[in-house]
């Protein structure tokens, strides 16, 4: 009788275990599936079935569509769900499906120039995109010590804010404003006259009718050219806001990893809070703060964080959220939590936009955290000098505006009354017209070298 080597015999058993091998990976993997057994609200109870936060489950609908829902909690056998679009025809005792997949969105040059809804499919009528790469939407926490220092300027394009509130490359700032005092056209400035790779807008939560026309005409052609912009309007599910938010902030993040400088604009932070109270709240987690849940004040720094400087050589996020002050509150739970994690913060004053002044910038109440790190000793005496004749007459208005101060009384205040017309004109700006980094310092030097009784060209004002 032949004995077979051992050699072969090895060699047969190789084979056959790499054939039982890959007969297994094509076994499916059995899904446990669920029933809907409650609904309040837009808040769905799964029984029977188990997934992990954040991940996507399908709830089957009457005309058996399935409606995609993610998971926001769970309690003893019960899962919470909250659907990502809309409900109509869910039923009791619906199927659920969990998928154990996690929300990931298409990133790539291919997004450029493109409007993208919070799921990230094309809302502009232009096709599929052209791009394949996937990021997750929570993405990738970095080393706090692997990031570069904040050290280079951003041009911005607007006189107040490169030379009063100067900001750097990987800076976070907020855009602290109540309605209608001129927040979206300084934001449409900064999107057409930074000095960025990459552009990346999200608007979160605002009007339906503004989307169009910040694009249209605040953003215009030349600023969509290398600009994203994510839009999730107010009627839309909070859980689809906050993946707007993610989905502008994953974005930025891979072009940052490209090495790319990149801009993100954020408006507005406020309703991203608000989303997620909605959630907590639904899943019965209790009011602290003005009828916020703690989890708000969880998730915006885990949102903002992720913006800044990448490591040492790599590109960079500069991200500017705007911040909505309910009856101009600076002290408002959301506005007083933003301040605490951002790098500094441009407070819009309703006072100087109703006497026509714009941007409405109060520079008062205004500060940039990383100024100090990125601009010259000169730069910063300047700032002071502006700084204090501004306050000076605004701590005095009353008594100048009624006729009470006797010129003589007070040099500081005679100074200040004489410089306030400039002070006035230098923070002003047509919204199209930009003014460049080197232009903002030498406009700001030679307004305060030039002798107080000589008059300064006045800028024109813009009416919006």
């Amino acid at each position: 009788m032949a004995t077979i080597p051992t050699t072969e015999r090895s060699n047969k058993w190789r084979q056959g275990l790499d054939t039982l091998s890959g007969r297994l990976q094509q076994v499916e993997t059995l899904i446990v599936e669920g029933r809907l057994s409650r609904m309040v609200g837009l808040t769905l109870e799964a029984v029977g079935c188990q997934s992990v936060i954040g991940a996507r489950c399908l709830v089957e609908s009457e005309d058996s569509d399935s409606i995609e829902a993610e998971v926001v909690g769970f309690a003893g056998e019960k899962l919470f769900l909250m659907p990502t679009g809309n409900i109509h025809g869910i039923h009791p005792n619906a199927r659920v499906i969990p998928t154990n997949r996690v929300y990931e969105t298409v990133v790539g040059d291919g997004v450029l120039g493109r409007v993208l809804d919070g799921a990230g499919k094309p809302l502009d009528g232009r096709g599929p995109l052209m791009a394949s790469e996937r990021m997750p939407l929570t993405g990738k926490p970095i080393n706090p010590l692997e990031r570069a220092p904040i050290s280079a300027p951003l041009d911005v394009g607007v006189r107040a804010i490169n030379a009063l509130l100067s900001v750097g490359r990987g800076q976070r700032m907020g855009l602290f404003a109540g309605s209608g005092v001129g927040k979206s056209v300084l934001l449409g400035m900064m999107t057409r006259y930074t000095a960025a790779d990459v552009i990346v807008v999200g608007m979160i939560g605002e009007r339906g009718r503004e989307v169009k026309e910040f694009i249209d005409n605040i953003l215009g052609p030349e600023g969509m050219a290398r600009a994203c912009v994510v839009a999730v309007p107010a009627d839309q599910t909070p859980v689809m806001r906050m993946h707007g938010a993610f989905l502008a902030t994953s974005i930025a993040e891979y072009f940052r990893d490209q090495g790319k400088h990149v801009l993100l604009l954020m408006d507005s932070l406020t309703r991203f809070a608000q989303a997620q109270r909605e959630i907590a709240l639904a899943i019965g987690e209790p009011p602290v703060t003005k009828g916020y849940p703690p989890s708000v004040f969880a998730r915006m720094p885990q949102l903002v964080e992720r913006a800044g400087n990448g490591p040492s050589g790599g590109g960079s996020i500069t991200g500017f959220y705007t911040v909505l002050t309910e009856g101009d509150d600076q002290q408002e739970p959301i506005a007083d939590a933003s301040r605490a994690i951002l790098d500094g913060h441009i407070v819009l004053s309703r006072q100087l936009a109703e006497s026509g002044h714009y941007p409405a910038i109060d520079v008062e109440a205004s500060i940039s955290r990383a100024m100090n790190a990125i601009v010259s000793n000169e730069q910063q005496k300047q700032v002071q000098r502006f700084k204090q004749l501004y306050s000076t007459y605004q701590r005095n208005s009353d008594l100048i505006s009624v006729g009470a101060y006797a010129r003589g009384s007070d040099s500081r205040i005679d100074e200040a009354i004489a410089m306030h017309p400039t002070l006035m004109a230098f923070l002003r700006q047509d919204m199209h017209q930009p003014t460049n980094w080197q232009e903002s310092l030498n406009q700001l030097e030679q307004l305060l070298s030039e002798p107080t009784n000589t008059p300064q060209p006045e800028v024109p004002m813009v009416t919006i």
